[in-house]
């Protein structure tokens, strides 16, 4: 009887598989025994052919030879793992191999993955499936003895490689057609280019707010205050005048409480994660950037065996899996331990709703710990709060609701009425384990008919913020949520299961996007930067809308989800591909725009020199040039005369300040100063400032004159 071969995904994945199966011989690439040989990818270990590969005279890059559709689609082999791929390829075709077992990652791309190492090889030898979202020694044995015919996954496979086909079409033509047309080095992809627009719309957002001013009136019963109030709801107007005739009349009067209730409420406790939310968890609490996050939850999941399956998008549990949560429950460390004796009556008492489902409706269930005895000591820094999230999460799941108290007070001073109101935590329930304080606000005992002098009442003013800067939790939660962007109804309902871009894929694009320049990272901010606006200015509108990923996903999901895959829905999908490539290129190759894009910073990592563009004013140090921008700074167009003119366009980030642009520097130097929504940029002799709109802050000023 022959060998079966296992094909894991990564080698600390195959490590795991191997030992659970006692294969302890090692070999050139694998582990062996007498019944297995496990293998292992290192992720891709093959990709579709670059257009060169195909034919050489698409070596040189012109607008001519685009678009490029493949008639045949070619595989090669990715260089740096070549030696690996020759391995399994090797394995495969051993005569002594009787079957094969996929077990890369349980996903579109894990299946990818295989199903191109498999074809590669010119592998026709039976293969089954494994698939499992833990990698603990009972999930794998469980797998192992309930392996999957390879044909349930055929569907899912034609979908995965529609979409690698679709992006490479879309990536690989329109990078091409946009750095050719616009003369600088432009990455083009469909759930990059859309993430890139909403920082951009994000940042137009901010430029263009205007703030606006209102006012209310707050008055001092001794005890407790309240604020003017119509229908018992806060009232603000427009013009101060207003607000203070209605102070001026109540000061020092009686008023009497007309109204005191009291509602109680309760708070549930929070779902469990997925990785997009743990994710945000991470970036709101700890800063943690989405790819840190990931690459620790990884960690936990691969190395230590201490949560499950980490790079998936559902938020429950099937029902079936109560007893591994209760092992769970019953193994956690301290300080979670604590909690364990309220956590699992609470398990035991669940139906369903917030936690538990018949059916999942995804790959994996929500990230739990997985059971097995967790030392947090041994952790790294970003390990450790990102185990303490999930263990705190997963805990509080099962734990009693918050209960507390609402209290609204309503005090008529003749003839105007004033609302305070009150929340109070009571219960705190599943918040003791949540590490964040509670937010109680009381006043004293009031019951109707109780009267109060009023002692002060003051005018507030209220300023309008304009949305802040989009940070990796609120972009992971857009891109989560992205078909609430599209129109159409169908293309919605198929991106609320996908969004842009997969938990799994996300991290890596927001770390593309800043690696190809067109965006940084200003402390937990994201920021697009000039060439990111630039190129959302220039790239077709159909590549910046969430709605081509909407069509995508829905024909994706449509092909995933056949129990055999359509061949005719198949061929549609991609015609339709090849037809909008063709389409996208044609609007570029048509543009007559110029890109007035920064230079590409030189391979050898030394800075870069950024082409400088005027923005039609004249210098304010030399007055004898004129303001030159450039994607970092502000300079003069005599700087090789010596002029040492410089303004740092993130200069004021740092201080909670505005990201300076051509616009504002533009108006700055015609009119001295320039007043926006958090507050006043004054420029005074040779010296910018930038006065908060809470005048009690201001940040250090910038000189613009030659240091000495």
């Amino acid at each position: 009887m022959g060998k079966i071969l296992i094909v894991a995904e990564k080698p600390s994945v195959a490590r795991d598989l191997a030992h659970v199966l006692g294969v302890n011989g090692k070999g050139n690439g694998c582990l062996i025994s007498e019944t297995y040989i496990v293998t292992w990818a290192l992720g891709h270990l093959v990709r579709l052919a670059e257009p060169d590969e195909l034919d050489a005279a698409n070596k040189k890059w012109s607008l001519e030879q685009l678009p490029i559709l493949p008639e045949k689609w070619e595989l090669k082999a990715i260089s740096k793992t070549r030696a690996q791929l020759a391995i399994v390829k090797r394995l495969m075709k051993d005569p002594s191999i009787d079957s094969i077992v996929c077990a890369t990652d349980a996903g579109r791309e894990g299946e990818l993955i295989f199903r191109w190492i498999y074809e590669m090889a010119n592998c026709r030898k039976p293969f089954k499936r494994l698939w499992i979202s833990s990698m603990t020694a009972d999930a794998i044995q469980e797998g192992m003895s309930k392996l999957r015919p390879s044909s349930a996954y055929d569907a899912l496979f034609a979908s995965a490689l529609c979409r690698a086909r679709a992006d490479w079409l879309i990536g690989m033509n329109l990078s091409r057609a946009c750095t050719v047309k616009y003369k600088s080095l432009l990455s083009v992809g469909r759930v990059q280019t859309p993430t890139l627009a909403l920082l951009v719309r994000r940042q137009q957002e901010i430029e263009q707010f205007k703030p606006e001013t209102s006012y209310g009136v707050e008055v001092d019963f001794g005890d407790y205050t309240g604020v003017y109030s119509e229908s018992k709801k806060e009232k603000q107007f427009s013009m101060r005048e207003e607000a203070e005739v209605i102070a001026a009349t109540v000061r020092g009067k009686t008023g009497i409480i007309t109204e005191s209730t009291r509602k109680p409420f309760t708070e549930m406790p929070p779902q469990l994660y997925d990785l997009t939310t743990l994710q945000q968890e991470a970036n709101k609490r700890f800063g943690l950037t989405a790819k840190r996050t990931l690459n620790a939850a990884q960690s936990l999941y691969e190395k230590y065996k201490y949560i499950t399956y980490p790079r998936t998008e559902s938020r429950y549990l099937t029902f079936d899996l109560k007893p591994k949560v209760k092992q769970a429950l019953e193994s956690l460390p301290e300080p979670y331990n604590a909690y364990a004796k309220d956590a699992i009556p609470g398990l035991t008492r669940m139906k369903g709703g917030r936690v538990f489902r018949e059916e999942l409706g995804a790959d994996h269930h929500a990230l739990i710990p997985t059971g097995k005895k967790i030392m947090l000591e041994k952790l790294t820094a970003d390990e450790r709060k990102v185990m303490d999230l999930i263990l705190a999460r997963f805990t509080a799941a099962f734990l009693p609701a918050a209960k507390g108290e609402k209290r609204t007070v309503i005090t008529r001073v003749e003839p105007y009425d004033f609302l305070s109101q009150s929340s109070q935590i009571i219960i705190r329930g599943w918040k003791d384990i949540d590490g964040m304080p509670a937010k109680s606000v009381s006043f004293p005992e009031l019951a109707a008919g109780d009267t109060r002098i009023v002692e002060a009442a003051d005018i507030k003013t209220h300023v309008t913020e304009p949305p802040k800067p989009h940070t990796d939790a609120s972009l992971l939660n857009v891109m989560e949520h992205a078909g609430k962007l599209v129109d159409d109804e169908r293309l919605a309902a198929a991106m609320n299961k996908h969004g842009l871009g997969t938990p799994a894929t996300r991290a890596a694009i927001l770390e593309r996007i800043i690696q190809v320049g067109y965006a940084q990272r200003r402390g937990k901010a994201i920021l697009p930067t000039q060439k990111g606006l630039r190129f959302i200015e220039l790239v077709p509108e159909a590549l910046a809308s969430a709605e081509l990923t909407g069509k995508w996903e829905y024909g994706l999901n449509v092909i995933a989800e056949k129990k055999v895959p359509d061949a005719a829905f198949v061929e549609r999908f991609m015609a339709g591909v090849t037809k909008l490539t063709t389409d996208l290129v044609s609007i570029v190759k048509a543009d007559d725009r110029a890109g007035e894009f920064p230079q590409e910073e030189r391979r050898s990592g030394k800075r870069r020199n950024s082409q400088r563009s005027t923005i039609g004013v004249s210098c304010p140090l030399c007055a004898k040039g004129n303001v030159t921008e450039n994607d970092r700074a502000f300079g003069c167009s005599r700087w090789k005369q010596g002029c040492t003119l410089t303004i740092w366009k993130n200069a004021f980030v740092r201080y909670g300040g505005p990201l300076l642009t051509r616009k504002i520097i533009a108006s700055l130097i015609k009119d001295g100063q320039v007043r926006g929504s958090t507050g006043t940029i004054v420029l005074t002799g040779k010296t910018i400032k930038f006065r908060f709109t809470d005048t009690v802050k201001e940040s250090p000023l910038i000189s613009i004159e030659k240091k000495h």
